[in-house]
């Protein structure tokens, strides 16, 4: 199996002041300095962008942004550029978040346009699906993933080539700040469907190659039990990417 570096990424929403941010960046920058071989990511507001970038200093510590809009420029009021995240440090994006999909009613083929953008910027997308407990109940998971990952990598798909450095998260909606988590075997059941979907449009390298996070209620208590599985590439952690403590308690799983 291809060596896959796992990541640990903390998506902040709409959380922490600048006090708070900069505080939390030094935190986690003193706490991982004796861990090695995990990839450690957060992903402030907007606002906070250059204020954390400025905080996390010489450390590892990789920068994302929670979102961002496809065109270059333009008339796009409350929207931020590829080039903007560029140009304030980031060196990654989160897209298609599943609040992004229900409150703000972004659809796949929106979150295709950003991953085009991205990729084109420079900048790595981390790519998110999950299915509802209704759609999961009715036995509709696998149909509404693969629609999902079908729509949202649609500009992979056409040059029949994905970025290896691209990500996917995987978050069932249902255990996103539920306190529900899936089982470790769930969430392996999922990885294991998704790089079987990446291996199928992209092939062996690809789908060895790309990492894929498992996100939903986190916690430093069952991490080493998700990250034992052998498709799950990494955690994207919300809420217990709040605090150092927890925080730092994930990306020390092991």
């Amino acid at each position: 199996m291809p060596e896959r570096t796992p990541m640990i990424a903390g998506n902040w929403k709409m959380n922490l002041g600048l006090k708070e941010s900069r505080d939390l960046v030094k935190s986690i920058a003193e706490g991982i300095k004796a861990m090695g071989d995990v990839d450690v990511l957060v992903a402030p507001p907007f606002i906070n962008i250059p204020a954390v970038k400025s905080a996390i200093g010489k450390s590892n510590i990789l920068l994302a942004a929670q979102n961002m809009y496809h065109e270059k420029s333009g008339a796009y009021t409350g929207e931020v550029a590829p080039q903007m995240l560029l140009e304030n440090g980031c060196t990654h994006v989160i897209l298609g978040h599943s609040e992004r999909r229900s409150i703000f009613s972004e659809t796949s083929e929106m979150v295709n346009k950003r991953v085009e953008a991205a990729i084109k910027a420079g900048l790595i997308p981390i790519v998110c699906i999950g299915e509802t407990i209704k759609e999961r109940e009715a036995g509709k998971t696998f149909d509404i993933l693969g629609a999902q990952l079908e729509g949202s990598l649609a500009y992979f798909i056409a040059k029949e080539s994905i970025s290896l450095s691209a990500i996917i998260a995987y978050e069932p909606v249902w255990a996103i700040g539920t306190g529900l988590t899936a089982t470790p075997e769930q969430a392996q059941e999922v990885h294991k469907f998704i790089r079987a979907w990446l291996k199928d449009r992209f092939g062996g390298e690809s789908s060895g190659t790309i990492r894929i996070l498992y996100g939903g209620s986190v916690k430093p208590e069952n991490a080493p039990d998700l990250m034992s599985m052998p498709d799950i590439d990494g955690a994207l952690v919300g809420g217990a990417s709040l605090t150092a403590a927890s925080f730092l308690g994930i990306i020390n799983y092991k």
